[in-house]
């Protein structure tokens, strides 16, 4: 299941290329805590599902994914069996608890550029 996390801008003045740099590398540092989160909780018996877990980054276009053939099925099968502490839902889990904390993430930089 796709999830979004939508951010409106109010801030003209930092839209310049030095801005739009900043809030990419906001944004790429709060998907990286948040597949860190993520991780914590994947099903393990490997770990080849959570060595598979990557940030993908195109400007402000970020994406968390998972790449081995079963991650969408252990992602969403809930009657699963998992050792403690590993759980289905472990990446919109993240998502979900880790929102405030990515959106701190994603304002850091262009806060220390407006503090100069």
């Amino acid at each position: 299941m796709t999830q979004y996390a939508r951010m409106s801008w109010e801030g003209q003045r930092l839209w310049t290329s030095r801005g739009r740099r900043l809030a990419a590398e906001g944004t790429e540092r709060a998907a990286e805590h948040t597949l860190g989160v993520s991780n914590q909780h994947v099903p393990l018996e490997e770990g080849t599902l959570e060595r598979s877990g990557k940030v993908s980054a195109d400007g402000l276009n970020v994406a968390i994914s998972y790449d081995t053939p079963y991650a969408v099925i252990q992602h969403e099968a809930l009657d699963f069996q998992h050792l403690p502490g590993r759980t289905a839902k472990y990446l919109e889990n993240a998502m979900n608890s880790e929102r405030e904390t990515m959106l701190r993430l994603m304002a850091v930089p262009l806060r220390s550029w407006l503090r100069g």
